[in-house]
């Protein structure tokens, strides 16, 4: 869920990326130690595993746990080698990916060519019903590791089981090298394989998934003491199994479980936690204000969008969506709520993205008469009070009101909060389409390519559609983009998707974030990563901590 204004060099013929020794990602010290424990904020996550955590508070946890074949630099976004030796093609079809010698798992298994596939295979085959199985969508067989289509819907009837259980298009070479053949050609192809979902998996982890869950097997700088204490926290300590030169600064990362930012930024004030990654929208100036040369800021990639249930046929007429949309002044909730913080969105692609262009959605700017107008031609609105979703406990009360507010007075439809479940509960009333009205959800772009603000959220059966859109033009429009010779060529293709994107609407957009992070006295360094956010075993903490 990560992503940044970036480019991948990719030759227009015989192509070899990263195969070359990377240096280190910027803003880490020359020292490999600083020792001590670092306490984060946190909010409960959905899952542990890297094929099926795809959330943020998973994720951040996840990073620590395990690696993987590229990462991102801190400073520059740029991907680098980390585990893989090299990632090579001469078509963008075929990858040949030499994995690094010397590397295991927390448990003595090695990290080899057999670790990555059997993560792929897993997370790919579609009884296994893992939230990552569509970043695999490229990899040819992944049509035979799917169910086949229920013949009855809901009915008694079950889906047949898949003609297959691993991906055709994963070959091992030898120990440490396997190929990965795509369905079709994709240049961005070594710049995903840095994602989480693509990290590696112990076999233990494959034979018990459920108990690798709640008590990690990972290859990363920092493992798992105990288990996942729900809602109360996760430690995790320096692994002594972990080859890397770029070993974890704090002994302890202890990530101390909140249920709302609230209570996290009420600890922070007493001296309970080191760093915070978010903060309450209502406190940042007080935040801003008291702690000062102690809040870190940078222009954000996160994108927030109130997501439209195109399931329910009140909001099946896109001028029904483009009503509300065209209701909303994004700029005068961000003044109101977030002290003018963020950037009114003017389409579904970052500003700060290659390829981001200023004012493409014509329905993101406040238009009361048009409004009316359009739900005067979609017949009204049939749908009787709008129920606004958001998960509780992360601040969104205030700014979905106001939305509410906005909408109601321009076209006199009442509506209600439903804002009583927490993000795991949350995200699975998500992925059961089961929402009622319009839902807030977010995305943090999880690689430095374009697609990535496009294919998870409105391709056609995409893991992150949650509103069902489904548009063969877009998809048709995506795939040219995969297929173009290098990424700068592709970017007109992703463009022309996102023009769809933005005159069907099945979401809201709502505006693009910008990085408030807090650290306290006990921190020595702070670092963030512009694709993964923060890198918490790079922060040091002082030698009296």
């Amino acid at each position: 869920m990560r992503g940044k204004s970036l480019k991948v060099a990719v030759a227009t013929t015989a192509i070899a990326l990263f195969a070359t020794a990377c240096s280190s990602d910027s803003g880490e010290t020359t020292e490999n130690d600083s020792g001590g424990e670092l306490r984060i904020y946190a909010s409960e996550p959905a899952f542990l595993l890297p094929s099926a955590g795809d959330d943020e508070p998973s994720i951040l946890v996840i990073r620590q746990l395990y690696r993987g074949l590229v990462k991102y630099n801190a400073e520059t976004g740029e991907p680098e080698n980390d585990l893989a030796e090299s990632i090579e093609s001469e078509d963008n079809q075929t990858w040949t990916i030499k994995v690094k010698d010397g590397y295991t798992f927390d448990n003595g298994e090695p990290v080899n060519a057999d670790a990555f596939i059997r993560a792929w295979n897993f997370t790919a085959y579609g009884p296994n019903a893992q939230n990552n199985s569509y970043f695999m969508k490229r990899i040819a067989g992944i049509d035979e590791v799917t169910a086949g289509e229920d013949p009855d819907g809901d009915g008694p009837q079950e889906a047949p089981e898949p003609v297959a259980q691993e991906l055709s298009g994963l070959q091992k070479v030898d120990d440490m090298t396997f190929t990965v053949e795509l369905k079709a050609p994709f240049s961005g192809f070594p710049a995903i394989v840095g994602y989480s979902g693509f990290f590696p998996m112990a076999e233990a982890c494959i034979a018990d998934s459920e108990a690798c869950n709640e008590t990690p097997i990972g290859n990363g700088p920092y493992k798992i003491e105990g288990s996942w204490q729900h809602d109360v926290g996760i430690t995790l300590v320096r692994s002594d199994s972990w080859a890397g030169e770029d070993k974890g600064k704090a002994d302890t990362l202890a990530y101390k479980i909140y249920q709302d930012v609230d209570a996290g930024y009420a600890a922070f004030q007493a001296g309970e936690l080191d760093v915070m990654y978010t903060i309450p929208p209502a406190r940042y100036a007080e935040a801003k204000q008291q702690y000062g040369e102690q809040m870190y800021e940078a222009p954000g990639d996160s994108f927030t969008y109130v997501g439209m249930p195109m399931y329910n046929e009140n909001f099946a007429d896109k001028r029904i969506r483009q009503a509300f949309s065209l209701s909303i002044d994004r700029q005068g909730i961000i003044d109101a709520v977030f002290n003018g913080r963020f950037t009114p969105a003017e389409g579904v692609v970052a500003p700060t993205f290659d390829g981001y262009r200023p004012g493409v959605c014509e329905y993101c700017t406040q238009d009361i008469e048009r409004a009316k107008q359009l739900l005067e031609e979609a017949g009204g609105w049939q749908g009787g009070p709008l129920e606004l979703w958001a998960n509780a406990g992360a601040g969104h009360e205030a700014w979905l009101q106001a939305v509410g507010d906005q909408i109601k007075a321009a076209l006199g439809i009442d509506y209600e909060l439903k804002v009583n479940l927490q993000f795991p509960e949350y995200l699975s009333t998500a992925d059961q389409k089961a929402f009622t009205g319009p839902f807030r959800l977010g995305w943090g772009p999880d690689y430095p390519v374009i697609e990535t603000y496009l294919q998870p959220l409105y391709g056609t059966g995409s893991g992150s559609n949650n509103s069902t859109y489904s548009n063969p033009e877009f998809d048709a429009l995506i795939a040219q983009g995969d297929a173009a010779e290098n990424l700068e060529a592709a970017i007109p293709f992703y463009n022309q998707a996102e023009d769809l994107v933005v005159e069907d609407l099945p979401v809201i957009p709502m505006w693009f974030s910008k990085v408030a992070a807090l650290y306290g006295e006990n921190v020595d360094q702070f670092v963030w990563n512009k694709i993964s956010d923060a890198e918490y075993g790079k922060i040091t903490l002082k030698s009296n901590s």
